[in-house]
């Protein structure tokens, strides 16, 4: 049980008026989310259409204040992996506006009974979607996330408060200006939505001690982020982690198929967690598919870390060091590891990986199945790309991210993840006795 000496156990590393604000704040949403939980389905879609309209309308503002950041993050020397998850590109934008889009004719989960079952007593009973309550977003770069997060948690009929990393302040604020006043036209508290308005990073010490006014707090960014949340935080916590992604050449794969889908899941976008980082090939595979799938990377700008017997196929490659195998990479690298069996591609999963995305390349349906069954990443999938393991593409319409913890949602994270659910009964005059 959480003791007021536990809720102000993180305050206390904030300034006074820094700790009241945050509560104020939270207090607000909580207050809002009591509002959010009983809209209809067309008061919130009505919202999700006002936002889309009022963004668009307000583009050339939104795109000075992003411009302003990502001119900022090259001034402070931010990493170019990061500062290409900053900008707001015409495809970053276009995506944004579609998923506000796609969550609004997506079905609402709320008030959804599912589970039906009738005892030997004739109690009936289900289970009803409810939602959450006040959900807190922190996460780094990526301001097309403060409009996804935002359309997903209310959708699913709660409130939501959005610390984006300080890279993206700019952004991020008039992004949730327009957000909040669509709120105001269509008559739902602007509270529902919260752009955190300072970049002091004590605000997210304070947040993670709120668990008295927010229900979960989801972390999405690189580890030492994820460690901070997760030593912190008095409320349960959805990890949105690294994504250490891995693509297994079998041994009968096709090497035609191979060099298409290892391309494209290390080089659609590298800047992503979906993006290939490692790739294991079966020695039985390795002359007859390796050196066409590396040849195409090297020739693309990839360096390849590979092993001895990765290096003694294909010249090009470097020595892997070990901790190369469990780093995510963001940028033009690639480990590469030969391996005797699916048991040890496995086995160097479970060592190594981030229980993010693994793809197979086989030809045998049994081999498919046995990956299938035992490989328990988030997201795993038999001869296409990792870039799959993404809400938008699995029919999710958005998502909040891609968890990495098990319970309760796992993988790319849509409507359904920020809903949980009551059990509701239905008698007629029954009594236990």
């Amino acid at each position: 049980m959480t003791t007021p000496a536990d809720r102000n156990r993180s305050e206390s590393t904030a300034s006074p008026a820094l700790a009241a604000e945050m509560r104020a704040l939270a207090r607000a949403a909580r207050a809002a989310s009591e509002v959010t939980a009983e809209l209809g389905t067309r008061q919130k879609n009505e919202w999700l259409a006002c936002a889309g309209a009022r963004l668009e309308a307000a583009r050339e503002k939104i795109l000075a204040a992003n411009a302003k950041d990502v001119a900022s993050a090259a001034e402070k020397g931010v990493e170019a992996p990061l500062r290409g998850r900053l900008g707001l590109s015409d495809g970053k934008w276009r995506d944004m506006l579609q998923g506000l889009r796609d969550v609004a004719a997506l079905p609402d989960p709320v008030g959804r009974i599912s589970n039906h079952s009738v005892r030997p007593n004739g109690l009936r009973v289900g289970q009803m979607s409810i939602p959450l309550g006040v959900i807190a977003m922190i996460y780094e770069a990526r301001p097309n996330v403060t409009v996804d997060a935002a359309a997903l948690c209310l959708k699913a009929g709660n409130a939501v408060i959005l610390r984006g990393g300080s890279e993206a302040i700019h952004s991020n604020l008039a992004l949730g200006e327009e957000l909040r006043a669509a709120a105001r036209e269509v008559g739902i508290p602007e509270a529902a939505i919260t752009i955190l308005p300072t970049v002091d990073r004590a605000a997210i010490d304070v947040l993670l001690g709120l668990s008295d006014l927010i229900d979960l707090v989801i972390p999405r960014g690189g580890p030492g982020l994820i460690r901070k949340v997760r030593a912190q935080s008095t409320i349960p916590v959805i990890a949105h982690d690294a994504g250490v992604c891995h693509v297994f050449i079998d041994e009968s794969a096709s090497a035609e198929m191979a060099v298409s889908i290892v391309h494209e899941s290390k080089l659609r976008q590298m800047a992503v967690c979906n993006g290939l980082e490692t790739l294991l090939c079966h020695r039985g595979a390795a002359e007859r598919v390796l050196p066409l799938v590396l040849k195409d990377l090297r020739e693309a700008g990839v360096e390849i870390r590979g092993c001895p017997a990765t290096r003694a196929i294909f010249g090009d490659a470097i020595s892997a060091s070990d901790a190369d195998w469990a780093e995510e990479f963001l940028a033009p690298i690639l480990a590469v590891r030969i391996v005797d069996s699916m048991d040890q591609a496995i086995e160097h999963i479970r060592r190594y990986g981030s229980n993010h995305t693994e793809i197979i390349l086989t030809n045998d349906y049994a081999n498919s199945q046995e990956w299938l069954r035992r490989v328990n990443s988030s997201t795993v999938g038999v001869n296409c790309s990792t870039g799959f393991s993404d809400g938008f593409q699995l029919g999710l319409g958005a998502e909040i991210g891609i968890s990495t913890t098990k319970l309760h949602a796992y993988g790319p994270m849509g409507l359904e993840g920020l809903t949980t659910r009551k059990f509701v009964l239905m008698g007629d005059g029954q009594l236990r006795g």
